[in-house]
């Protein structure tokens, strides 16, 4: 089949003591939810927004971090890598709840 091998550039960052403080960090800033989707339970994960292998150097910086659930760190990898494709109204559903305007129509 076609499916293209997919190396995770983060592992040597991941695996260090300096990443689980600042991935910490990173969960205390976000009030440890997803910041997509606002899940607080289960799984959360912190992802680099900008991919390791396109900036190694901000493989550390706290700008450079999110907190997401797994379903939504699941979709930006899948999209990262070419599998997939943003939904618009998907991202038309996020901005409204971020924008806290649930009762309008």
């Amino acid at each position: 089949m076609g499916l293209r091998r997919y190396d995770r550039y983060s592992a040597k960052v991941t695996g260090t003591k300096r990443w689980k403080v600042v991935r910490k960090q990173a969960k205390d800033r976000d009030g440890w939810k997803c910041v997509e989707c606002g899940t607080r339970g289960g799984r959360l994960e912190v992802d680099h927004i900008t991919p390791v292998r396109h900036a190694p150097d901000l493989a550390y910086e706290l700008t450079n971090l999110q907190t997401l659930c797994t379903p939504c760190h699941s979709r930006k990898t899948r999209i990262e890598i070419g599998l997939g494709k943003p939904n618009p109204e998907r991202e038309k559903w996020k901005a409204l709840i971020k924008a806290g305007d649930f009762n309008k129509t």
